[in-house]
């Protein structure tokens, strides 16, 4: 209820910059008792296992929203059953010029080309490394100068892999030049190799790797990544990330193309990112584990996406739009 009243005031400011004041408002909640607070009140139990892995519920936040893994604890005690920081990239970088993220009210998305926009994967560490309650993933990324993308992904890996609770290899933000050129096979395959083993030798353990690919792959692309996966023995496949499309949308055409290039999430994309899954889920037959991200709104979403062969899912956009005890309705109405 009170978010209903706060949510006109903060849509009423360029949408990065309330993003800014609410990561602002976390940081400091988590330096105080409330995470130990709220998380028995906001947390439902909805057990779930992944990839060797228990999960309180099934709702996770996906990569975008604490990029730096500054306020994962705090965003954890909302009663999301897991958060994922990031993206992160081996070197520290500004992102694209701003305006870079925007509201669709009228289609319930966004449109962001935030670009990778980070302190680095180095300056993570400190605060990944301290004990937590939270069960945190971590997105790597491509930094945007990296002249040897195999490489930057290792050193990201390298660093953060004892720390992660699993760790994800972010090829589909269409946001950084050339970044889905790497999610060919041919360009896949040595990434997600050398990522596996860098990551194990860091943690001295089997941390759960997973890929996570675009909405907008075609099918066939779609069944070739599921093949390397199963090839690589990756724990799973995160589908899907934000599209380039702009197909269907309610807000006018000339508002779209004022805003320009940049990735569009929210419900636009239910449709494909159910199919992407849906097509996964056939391919791969349950040996590997499926987190469902792009247009869940509801529990209904939530289920469709369960019944379609995810373990776990992500939001995002709908939690922009409906404030921070989203996750919690979520997973109850389960």
């Amino acid at each position: 209820m009170l978010y209903r009243v706060i949510r006109p005031l903060l849509f009423r400011l360029p949408a990065e910059r309330a993003h800014h004041l609410a990561m602002s408002a976390m940081r400091g909640a988590q330096l105080t008792p409330l995470p130990s607070v709220l998380r028995p009140l906001l947390t439902a139990k909805k057990p779930v296992s992944a990839f060797g892995l228990q999960f309180n519920n099934p709702i996770g936040l996906a990569a975008g929203f604490d990029k730096d893994a500054q306020a994962f604890e705090m965003l954890g005690a909302l009663g999301f059953g897991f958060i994922e920081v990031g993206t992160l990239t081996a070197l520290a970088q500004q992102g694209n010029p701003t305006p870079r993220l925007f509201r669709l009210p009228r289609d319930r998305a966004l449109i962001n080309r935030m670009g990778f926009n980070n302190r680095g994967s180095a300056d993570a560490v400190p605060r990944l490394s301290k004990k937590r309650r939270a069960l945190v993933g971590v997105n790597i990324g491509k930094s945007k100068l990296a002249e040897d993308p195999v490489a930057d992904y290792v050193t990201s890996a390298e660093r953060v892999a004892p720390y992660a609770d699993y760790l994800v290899v972010n090829v589909s933000s269409p946001n950084t030049p050339g970044l889905r050129d790497l999610q060919a096979v041919s360009s896949l395959r040595p990434i997600l190799a050398a990522v596996r083993d860098a990551s194990h030798r860091s943690a001295s353990r089997e941390v759960p790797l997973l890929v996570k690919i675009a909405p907008d792959l075609a099918n066939d692309d779609v069944d070739a990544i599921a093949d390397l996966a199963l090839e690589q023995k990756l724990a799973g496949i995160i589908a899907t990330n934000t599209t380039t499309s702009r197909a269907g949308l309610a807000t006018p055409a000339n508002v779209v193309d004022a805003i320009g290039r940049g990735g569009l999430s929210g419900a636009p994309q239910k449709q494909r990112s159910q199919e992407v899954l849906e097509r996964l889920a056939t391919r791969v037959g349950g040996a590997l584990t499926l987190v469902a991200a792009g247009g869940i709104e509801n529990a209904q979403d939530v289920r469709d996406r369960l019944n379609g062969g995810a373990t776990l899912v992500q939001v995002y956009t709908s939690f922009i739009y409906g404030g921070p005890l989203h996750a919690r309705r979520l997973a109850a109405r389960l």
